[in-house]
């Protein structure tokens, strides 16, 4: 009976695992206008993604969540090509985050400062279950949070770390931690 247990609690790691790896979230619908847009540092092409959101009017502002203490707007404006006055007017770096949790924390305290109602969350496709389920948490119920992947071609293991970070914030969320 025990035996039995086990390998059922298996099927459904295999076939979550499998609907995760399968169908990881896509890029917003381009005609999505939120109040700010967030993107999380640690991945290619995120913050170029999230730039463009910015440059395209999908909101006014950018809060960079996880920047390193060392680095400028300055030095972040010459590393993406872009002009300094954009980092001057219209983004914010948080350099408080070192992880998704605090990543959600760092831009829930932003977004209330702002009065956000709706929030652009950027971050790798396969990031983005874990990172939306750390920011539904840190951010009152009445924000609006619309998922924004950027494609990327995750490795197995990659995938495979990632589910099962997923599964045990997901499980600490519903125990309350």
């Amino acid at each position: 009976m025990i035996l039995r247990f086990f390998c059922f609690l298996l099927l459904l790691w295999m076939i979550g695992f499998a609907w995760f790896a399968i169908d990881l979230p896509r890029t917003a619908a381009d005609d999505v206008q939120t109040d700010s847009i967030v993107v999380l540092t640690g991945g290619p092409q995120r913050i170029e993604h999230a730039l463009q959101l910015l440059e395209a009017n999908k909101a006014k502002n950018l809060l960079i969540s996880g920047v390193d203490r060392d680095v400028k707007p300055g030095e972040l404006a010459a590393a993406y090509n872009r002009d300094e006055t954009l980092f001057n007017c219209c983004i914010d770096l948080g350099f408080q985050a070192v992880d998704t949790r605090s990543n959600a924390l760092e831009t829930a305290r932003w977004a209330a400062g702002r009065k956000d109602t709706s929030i652009r969350l950027v971050t790798s496709d396969w990031h983005m279950r874990r990172a939306r389920l750390e920011l539904e948490r840190a951010v009152p119920s009445d924000i609006a949070i619309i998922s924004d992947a950027v494609a990327t071609a995750p490795s197995l293991g990659t995938l495979f770390k990632e589910y099962n970070k997923f599964l045990m914030r997901r499980t600490a969320a519903l125990a309350g931690i």
